[in-house]
């Protein structure tokens, strides 16, 4: 993949996102000539003793340091897929919210990406079961195991999904 301002650029740096309150799953792999590399993947977490917005503060104060510690030259987020319980999903969506500034702030570069949009890239179908989606990431990125946890797992595919369409996809900041 090859943005105007990085022509010449031996490797580029993804952060893939999947994005949560409690659990933020993160993914950091190298784009390089010669492939796909693994570099990181774990998990921000943010303990439910605490209220809402000390949540999100922490959200911010995380997600500012992971992007530093990486230096991303590109971080691409799932987009929210709601589920019956509307609650979680407001908290997740203003977590998400944080995470979408933040990502502005501190990269600049930001995609998006559907779930539907994920398993499609990883896998060929729109949907794919989450085993099939993580056999594959471990399978692109040469890994012997699935990443541990689920969360991390998810945030490697989207980061693959944007280093295989990346270069299509319109970005969110232009």
């Amino acid at each position: 993949m090859r943005y105007a301002a990085d022509r010449g650029r031996q490797k580029i740096i993804i952060l893939g996102i999947d994005p949560g309150y409690a659990t933020i799953g993160y993914g950091v792999i190298e784009k390089t000539n010669a492939g796909l590399k693994y570099v990181a993947a774990g998990t921000l977490d943010t303990p439910a003793s605490e209220s809402i917005p000390v949540r999100l503060a922490m959200v911010d104060e995380k997600m500012s340091d992971l992007m530093r510690k990486f230096r991303p030259d590109a971080v691409a987020v799932e987009e929210l897929f709601f589920n019956t319980n509307v609650t979680t999903g407001i908290k997740v969506a203003q977590a998400r919210g944080v995470i979408l500034v933040c990502a502005i702030k501190e990269c600049g570069r930001l995609y998006e990406y559907t779930p539907l949009q994920v398993k499609l890239a990883l896998t060929g179908v729109g949907r794919a079961e989450k085993k099939q989606v993580q056999y594959m990431v471990k399978a692109v990125l040469g890994l012997k195991e699935i990443p541990k946890p689920d969360d991390a797992a998810d945030a490697l595919a989207v980061a693959v999904c944007h280093a295989n369409t990346g270069e299509y996809k319109h970005r969110v900041l232009n």
